[in-house]
């Protein structure tokens, strides 16, 4: 008889399957909630980093690349982030159109990915005051890492809403075409030969990896010592989303023929 003959069946896909569901609702909660107070945010929070813990502890112990498991999270979250088109986006900011309401969806996202920066260096800072639960942080800047992720990519695709530049393809499909476009830090060109796939290829998958590590060590800066890793990681985000938004409008404005407004919003 086989050694492995009355070994139980293992329901570890069924909890994987689980708590990638888990993980998904939390991104998406946290990444379209434009009114969460900074408790709720902090208690998000929270439960996201420990359901991406066991993630974490598994993918390490499988011999799986941090980079890469947790571009596989990203990829599987993707079409679950709360994208808004034009007439949702114009509904939920009257009166506010082309570059002004642009600059309501850049100034709104930049305002969430600072929460998440501050409120991560807050955890950060108590969980240094307790050296066993040093243990949470790395989860802990994972979920950061995924949040601010998913909230440029919710601007991104918004942006695109806004500037009338036309994303073809399944819900799936143009996930999959907004990370690419966060991963290269510019806008779809629908147009260009090449510019608009239905999944991800192995540079766009490498670069989707890229993007997310240096995300991840950006959220390093979290584990400053008392509340200065909460300013610092605040900041950061911050500077990042503006810079991001900046390239994609000057990107999505070619396509268009328009002409940038005599400044930009500051960085």
């Amino acid at each position: 008889m086989s050694p492995d003959a009355d070994r139980q069946p293992s329901d570890e896909p069924g909890r994987d399957l689980e708590r990638n569901e888990e993980v998904a609702e939390l991104v998406g909660r946290l990444s379209g909630g434009e009114d969460l107070d900074r408790a709720e945010r902090g208690m998000l929070l929270g439960r996201l980093t420990g359901a991406l813990a066991a993630g974490a502890r598994q993918a390490a112990t499988s011999g799986v690349g941090r980079g890469r498991w947790l571009a596989e999270v990203f990829e599987s979250i993707a079409p679950r982030i709360p994208i808004r088109d034009l007439h949702t986006l114009q509904k939920h900011h009257p009166g506010l159109m082309g570059e002004e309401l642009a600059d309501k969806l850049v100034n709104t996202a930049a305002n969430a990915t600072t929460g998440v920066g501050a409120v991560g260096g807050a955890l950060a800072a108590v969980e240094l005051a307790a050296p066993p639960l040093l243990l949470t942080v790395p989860a802990q800047l994972v979920a950061e890492t995924l949040v601010v992720s998913a909230v440029e990519v919710k601007l991104i695709a918004e942006l695109h809403e806004v500037y009338g530049v036309q994303v073809p393809g399944s819900l799936t499909e143009r996930a999959a075409q907004y990370v690419t476009s966060w991963a290269r830090q510019r806008g779809i060109n629908p147009l260009a030969p090449g510019s608009v796939t239905i999944a991800l290829g192995v540079a766009t998958k490498t670069a989707l990896r890229n993007r997310l590590m240096r995300t991840l060590g950006r959220h390093l800066t979290t584990l400053g010592p008392f509340l200065t890793g909460a300013v610092a990681g605040g900041t950061l985000n911050r500077l990042a989303t503006r810079k991001l938004a900046n390239a994609v409008r000057q990107d999505l404005r070619r396509q268009r023929g328009l002409t940038p407004p005599p400044r930009e919003l500051p960085e």
